[in-house]
């Protein structure tokens, strides 16, 4: 097994083979301010994909006519429960009986936003650099969350809450790949797991608001209004030197790499000397290197078997985290204690991640996971509703699991994929999350009509997931694929051979 812990020899080495990650330094004061920075936009990404759960909760009525059943054909008029909350979705369009499925599908359009905008927000990215596409997420983010607030009729709010959506998923895709793009290789897989705690103090918090916010007109502002603040991002967040690099802006990549190493006190004499001449060997490569498709992904046997399966794991965490996260709210027992106990519990699971991929390798850890959400989850078909207790128990270890794959899946993705297909392969993993996203608003809200078949969906699917994952190669120590042949050998081959083999491959690139 590779050593895997940071190395300052190694860091140095690393540094050495890429100037732009030279200049600015692996991991410094620099980096801490910006990621730090960029880690407080995951609180209002939390908050507006989980707020469903105190939007649209669970509630007791009536028919205002008492003689009539309350989701009789006769029945027009309701009488609700307003001692939790004084006003729901629900409660405001009447989205009960007949109705009641027009609250899940507002939060399917919901994801089906963090979908387009991830996309949409990734090419623009891609065009306009990182920061001026975050900052008009962001933008877009406050006004449509705040008009949310104020939508009088419902398919007004849905579209305000798509639009919130789109901007939500820029936001997530913008500022990942510039933490990612800033930070040394070897710190990357710790900063993956850190940058998802915010996310959980989000959910964490959510519950506070609604504890002392019981209007979903205040609620939802509540939860738009702080994205004042993180347009203050033009000014802090700095642009990704790397990608002034590749859109050929050399100048300003020289002027943003020595404010970081000034900050992290590394010397700034030869930073523009050193990307001239990594340009002109940019230049002259790119004659050689090819990118690959996503048809790539497939075109293969071992290549196809591997997207798959990785795949299918990323719609588990899709489907299964968001799931049971809204299941929770649907459970019975103080809805905010139940929400805070589950949304505390993922903060361990997320940081215990860190550990158990290093100790046991991606493949075990992503095993385990799935194994203790899925029977966890399971475990719950067989107890009666009264239980909220364990029933909610159960869920937050549910949610545990998910915690630890989430970070998992995301980090086995970028190292099984090839160099050549990885942006395409994550990107469409990702998209695969988010249908899975989008199936679980409807999963968790058949727990109203039939109370064990939301634990078995969702129980299951985490266990197929590990199932398949068994056979996929473990990648903790493995050099990087690079190429499709790579991709194709990896998996079909020992790694101490394909490590051997990968070796000789690039010193003859050397040589040549």
């Amino acid at each position: 097994m590779a050593d895997t812990d940071i190395n300052p020899a190694k860091d140095e080495k690393e540094q050495q083979s890429d100037p732009i990650q030279h200049a600015m330094g692996a991991f410094g004061k620099w980096h801490i301010l910006t990621c730090s920075t960029i880690f407080l936009m995951k609180f209002p990404v939390a908050w507006h994909q989980l707020s469903i759960i105190f939007l649209a909760p669970s509630l007791n009525f009536t028919c205002a006519n008492n003689s009539i059943a309350k989701c009789s054909d006769e029945c027009v008029e309701y009488d609700y429960d307003r001692s939790i909350f004084t006003e729901t979705i629900k409660t405001t369009w009447n989205l009960v009986c007949e109705q009641e499925h027009w609250a899940n599908f507002s939060q399917t359009v919901f994801m089906s936003g963090i979908l387009i905008g991830s996309f949409l927000f990734g090419t623009l990215s891609d065009k306009f650099g990182r920061r001026s596409p975050l900052v008009a997420a962001v933008f877009i983010q406050l006004i449509s969350g705040v008009c949310t607030s104020v939508s009088p009729w419902f398919w007004l709010f849905c579209l305000c809450r798509f639009i919130t959506a789109v901007a939500t998923g820029g936001t997530m895709t913008t500022s990942f790949v510039l933490v990612m793009e800033i930070t040394g290789v070897r710190w990357r897989e710790l900063i993956l797991v850190l940058y998802q705690i915010p996310f959980n103090l989000g959910h964490l918090t959510l519950a506070g608001f609604a504890y002392f916010i019981r209007d979903w007109h205040n609620l939802q502002f509540a939860l738009s209004i702080p994205s004042v603040v993180l347009i203050s991002y033009y000014w802090l967040v700095p642009e990704s030197p790397r990608w002034l690099f590749a859109a050929g802006r050399v100048e300003e990549a020289s002027k943003q790499l020595e404010k970081a190493a000034r900050a992290n006190k590394l010397p700034v004499e030869n930073i523009h000397k050193d990307l001239l001449a990594l340009k002109k060997l940019s230049t002259d490569a790119d004659d050689h290197n090819s990118k690959g498709n996503i048809l790539d992904l497939f075109r293969t046997p071992n290549m196809r078997a591997k997207t798959i399966y990785i795949c299918f794991n990323w719609f588990v965490c899709g489907l299964t985290f968001f799931g049971v996260a809204q299941y929770v709210g649907h459970a019975g027992g103080d809805i905010f204690t139940n929400v805070a106990i589950s949304a505390a519990l993922e903060l361990p699971g997320t940081i215990l991640c860190i550990y158990t991929m290093k100790r046991f390798g991606r493949k075990k850890t992503l095993i385990y996971a799935n194994c203790l959400a899925g029977l966890s989850l399971i475990l719950i078909a067989f107890l009666p509703p009264s239980q909220s207790l364990i029933i909610v128990t159960l869920a937050s270890m549910g949610i545990i699991g998910m915690s630890i794959s989430f970070p998992t899946v995301y980090l086995y993705a970028g190292e099984l994929f090839p160099t050549v297909v990885r942006n395409v392969g994550v990107g469409t993993a990702s998209m695969v999350a988010r249908v899975g996203s989008m199936i679980a608003p409807f999963v968790a809200g058949l727990s109203s009509t039939t109370h064990w078949l939301p634990p078995v969906i969702f129980g299951v699917a985490p266990l197929v997931g590990a199932l398949l994952v068994l056979f996929l190669p473990e990648t903790l120590g493995c050099p990087l694929p690079e190429t499709l042949q790579d991709g194709e050998d990896f998996g079909n081959k020992s790694p101490v051979k394909f490590q051997r083999e990968d070796s000789e491959t690039r010193s003859s690139h050397l040589v040549d």
